[in-house]
């Protein structure tokens, strides 16, 4: 069926509600269409000042424990064997994914087309049990957080240089899709101090961004709220290209730990207060 591509609200519009497709390599994640239109139950959508990317709030049902909550896909890496555990459960009188990681690590994540510049707000809700003593934001052997919101950033060939070009390319024809131009991380750390920008250790485009420091709020429900644009433009002083996919992640497999965390609503909006709460 030939796609009639648009563009309404930030938001990259499909002849088909959402479109996605499985990569299963790691953080090779091409743009996928969201329709114009809020996500609902039914999977029809609804104009809206705010995108919903994880109804994890919205109760499992009775007696199950939902392994994949729905639009999410596992988010694995093809070097690590051991993959952290992804449940929607019930906790605190409330819906919520519980993530569950053991000298391992692997993620899920939502392929999607935003504008950042129509939706450049981010908020969600999270909880850790604990946090990761061996953790180091700066080192690859501490490269390990008991939560993090993990937002990829799409290639655009348009603005490519010559030899960047040749790059993504060449993947694209190995792999069959462009890997993410960049990404920025939100990260649960255990000593670094709270708003610091760190490069990761692993991949100079890719962002850490301290959001929570150390043990005073575990075992807390926090609510937080981000300007993407604005901290796209400090880790990188540049304007944020479209965002590709949204991802949860726990990982231990650098310090070889344990870390139990739990993941509430992830909201794009375009900048109004929202009412959601903790």
């Amino acid at each position: 069926m030939q796609k009639m591509q648009k563009e309404s609200g930030g938001v990259a519009c499909n002849s088909r509600v959402v479109t996605e497709h499985k990569t299963g390599h790691g953080l090779c994640i091409a743009g996928l269409g969201l329709s114009l239109l809020l996500l609902t139950g039914t999977g029809v959508l609804a104009a809206s000042d705010e995108l919903v990317v994880g109804n994890f709030s919205a109760l499992p049902p009775k007696g199950i424990m939902l392994k994949m909550p729905k639009d999410w896909q596992p988010l694995t890496f093809k070097k690590i064997k051991t993959h952290s555990r992804y449940r929607h459960v019930l906790v605190d009188g409330r819906g919520a994914i519980e993530a569950r990681s053991e000298n391992g690590a692997s993620g899920l994540i939502r392929k999607l087309t935003i504008n950042p510049a129509q939706y450049p707000v981010i908020s969600w809700q999270w909880k850790v049990k604990n946090i990761l003593s061996k953790g180091d934001v700066s080192k690859k052997s501490g490269d390990d957080y008991p939560a993090r919101i993990y937002i990829t950033f799409a290639y655009d060939s348009k603005k490519a240089g010559f030899w960047e070009g040749v790059k993504f390319d060449t993947y694209k024809m190995v792999y069959g899709e462009y890997p993410p131009v960049a990404a920025i991380n939100y990260i649960w750390a255990n000593k670094a101090g709270i708003g610091r920008i760190f490069t990761n250790p692993y991949a100079d485009r890719v962002k850490m961004i301290v959001i929570e420091s150390g043990t005073a709020k575990v075992g807390k429900w926090l609510q937080e709220r981000r300007n993407i644009v604005a901290d796209y433009r400090a880790a990188f002083k540049k304007e944020p290209p479209l965002i590709s996919g949204i991802a949860i992640m726990t990982d231990t497999d650098n310090t070889g730990q344990s870390a139990t965390a739990w993941y509430g609503d992830i909201v794009m909006s375009r900048g109004v207060s929202s009412s959601r709460t903790p």
